[in-house]
């Protein structure tokens, strides 16, 4: 036999040529089972928010603006955690509808806020119609005001 043919000697601390086993999955993570739970009630909700012509993140907005104090854009994008960008985008499209508008803050004129307008209070209530008859189907589906039982039952495949 030629050296060239024989299998070089293992060295104790010498890496293996094989590559390492990838980690067996026994269940998924939280984060997954949240994600698919997530993913699954917004698909729902968005169907029907849509054909009433309005986005799940629109409607997260005008719900925000509520209570009529207004919110700056820096505090809905961080209470929404939607980025600011985006919401800028969300906010035109609501006051281009009429649903919000915007106004000049009296102590701070740089400062402008939003508030949710007459008109988006109406439209709101119907939208929060929608979602609280969305939110008790899949709660029935579930058989469980629970979280359990109801994560179980969004994440099923």
């Amino acid at each position: 036999m030629t050296p060239s043919a024989t299998a070089p000697a293992a060295t104790p601390g010498a890496a293996s040529a094989a590559p390492a086993a990838a980690p067996a999955v026994d269940r998924p993570l939280l984060i997954e089972l949240l994600t698919v739970a997530q993913r699954r009630l917004a698909r729902g909700l968005t169907a029907q928010l849509e054909a009433e012509g309005c986005t799940l993140d629109q409607w997260r907005v005008m719900r925000a603006l509520t209570d009529d104090a207004g919110r700056s854009m820096g505090e809905l994008a961080q209470t929404l955690l939607i980025p600011q960008a985006s919401l800028s985008r969300i906010v035109d499209a609501l006051a281009e509808a009429g649903w919000v508008y915007r106004r000049q803050d009296e102590h701070d004129r740089r400062r402008i806020t939003a508030h949710l307008s007459r008109r988006g209070h109406t439209r709101l209530t119907r939208l929060d119609a929608l979602a609280a008859a969305h939110d008790a189907a899949v709660r029935t589906a579930c058989g469980s005001e629970d979280p359990g039982p109801l994560l179980r039952h969004l994440t099923e495949a």
